[in-house]
């Protein structure tokens, strides 16, 4: 049967998105709160609502999508050979934040979706923000290349030699984990002390600090000292976690998203890379820095991409089709 219609779903701590495509391009995005309360399959069966609801807005038979790619916060895990979610900042059993109304430990996903479709593919929501960047976006001609969002938390897509990295779980690119200070008393949603996302994270840094970061950044750019030396620390965090990266997986290039990085780019872009640009030039010497080009729609684009006909990729790289996309809000 030739596909005509194939849905992404993206998962996220605040907000979920449905998106439907066809060759032509995406048809239609509507973006919910994430649920977090009620059973464990609670987010699983959201999804599957709202995409019904986005099948009635275009005047879709449900039962004709039955390719879709998924998007998500992780960490990942099986329960009998199914994946599923296990995500501290939607699972309430494992959070070490105390506005989760659930107990949950395990979010079953994969086990929901299957009694929809037939083609299912999950990433994590930075390998497929990685794929979408592959596919369409900056790192179309890269074959060693990083993908990095600094925004609530803080998450890796990786590809090595051609291959996007996925692990025995899926849970390649966790490296917003990677330990990087025994003297820090910074708390990561995880339970770790001294991780890159505690240290960095847009939850994190603003809890520590105890204010927006939207106003730290602000200051700094007016030239406020105090502020200036909480990005230039920040940003030097930041540069060596993607220094061990780079010098671990020898890539070519580093793609960065997310919303600290997009708002505060210009103030940012300097520091991280002299973090880099200054260390062992025979293992950093050429690698660049540079913004991802799908902007807020990277990990929506790559979901498809996950399941997309190659016929469509094409036309799709020409036309870029995705800019036209409007996403709307549902209660």
């Amino acid at each position: 049967m030739t596909t005509s219609v194939i849905a992404a779903l993206d998962i996220g701590g605040s907000k979920l998105a449905i998106t439907l495509a066809n060759a032509n391009g995406p048809l239609i995005r509507l973006v919910q709160a994430t649920r977090k309360s009620g059973t464990p399959d609670a987010i699983a069966r959201q999804s599957i609502e709202l995409l019904a609801v986005a099948c009635q807005r275009m005047a879709i038979d449900f039962a004709d999508v039955d390719h879709i790619g998924v998007s998500s916060c992780g960490p990942f895990d099986y329960h009998d050979g199914l994946l599923g979610l296990t995500p501290p900042n939607l699972c309430g059993g494992l959070a070490h934040y105390k506005n989760l109304p659930n107990d949950w430990t395990f979010i079953p996903l994969e086990f929901v979706l299957r009694e929809h479709f037939t083609t299912i593919h999950i990433d994590n929501d930075c390998v497929a923000a990685l794929r979408g960047e592959l596919c369409f976006g900056a790192a179309q001609n890269e074959s060693n290349a990083i993908y990095v969002t600094w925004s609530t938390g803080i998450g890796f897509g990786l590809c090595v030699d051609g291959h996007i990295l996925r692990g025995k779980s899926g849970n390649a690119g966790h490296a917003g984990h990677m330990l990087m200070s025994e003297i820090s008393e910074a708390l990561c949603g995880c339970g770790n002390v001294g991780d890159l996302e505690s240290l960095v994270g847009g939850r994190n840094l603003g809890l520590r600090l105890g204010k927006s970061l939207d106003k730290i950044f602000s200051s700094a750019r007016s030239g406020d000292e105090t502020a200036l030396a909480i990005v230039h620390e920040a940003a030097q965090w930041f540069g060596r976690g993607l220094y061990n990266l780079i010098v671990t997986l020898d890539t070519q290039c580093v793609l960065v998203g997310g919303s600290v990085w997009r708002e505060n780019e210009a103030l940012l872009s300097a520091l991280v890379q002299t973090e880099i640009s200054n260390r062992f030039p025979a293992l950093t010497k050429g690698v660049r820095i540079q913004s991802a080009l799908l902007g807020e729609l990277v990990t929506d684009i790559g979901a498809l991409a996950a399941v997309m006909p190659e016929a469509w990729v094409t036309d799709w790289r020409l036309r870029q089709p995705w800019q036209l996309l409007k996403s709307e809000f549902i209660a």
